[in-house]
């Protein structure tokens, strides 16, 4: 009896326990909004510069990982979650084009081309220090590109912070083929299928 106390007890305190987003991402915030929890947002002060050597798909979760405990010390008794994405072709990484320009270079490469998004998601417990990490990968086909495409793309949509400049929620769909992945969600930044398991690992109630 006293184990099964121990444990509703345990279970109500996770259910209880704030939860944080650290992530200055509308579209992060959006997705985690549709899941209908009470939430709050922190900027995570971390340096997003890849490793020397380090594969992109090790980049993004270390990152997610990272972004979360950047601001465990400010909420020490919640749970956070934490997000990271890199699109890579082989060896060559898009991140957010931050400029028109590089926006244009970016669409120009990938035009004809299977992209993979590595979207790499952390949940940390902040009172235990449990960790659970996970990547997911999406399989992104670009149609071929023209420059007027591109162009005309770029005058109608604001994908400067989206990495690889495709904002797939947007008119970003209008430039590919296809999407292949497990979790729709994943591709805009915030893998909402996997997280959910995250949050019912901490018993946390979803829905």
């Amino acid at each position: 009896m006293c184990g099964l106390a121990k444990s509703s007890l345990k279970s109500s305190q996770n259910r209880n326990m704030r939860l944080i987003l650290a992530s200055t991402s509308a579209f992060r915030r959006e997705l985690l909004a549709r899941l209908q929890l009470s939430f709050e947002v922190a900027a995570p002060n971390a340096d997003e510069a890849p490793l020397p050597h380090e594969t992109p798909a090790a980049t993004a979760e270390r990152l997610a990982e990272a972004k979360a405990r950047a601001v465990a010390s400010s909420f020490p008794d919640a749970l956070i979650i934490g997000s990271d994405q890199v699109a890579f072709v082989g060896d060559q990484r898009f991140g957010k084009p931050g400029t028109r320009e590089n926006a244009m270079i970016q669409l120009s490469r990938m035009g004809g081309k299977t992209v993979i998004f590595h979207t790499g998601l952390c949940l940390l417990n902040a009172a235990t220090g449990r960790i659970q990490l996970r990547g997911i990968a999406t399989e992104v086909r670009f149609r071929k590109l023209s420059a007027s495409e591109i162009l005309r793309y770029l005058d109608r949509e604001d994908a400067l912070n989206c990495a690889g400049s495709a904002k797939s929620e947007g008119l970003g769909i209008s430039l590919l083929e296809y999407v292949r992945g497990d979790d729709p969600n994943a591709l805009v930044g915030l893998p909402l299928i996997v997280l959910c398991e995250m949050l019912r690992a901490e018993n946390v109630l979803v829905p």
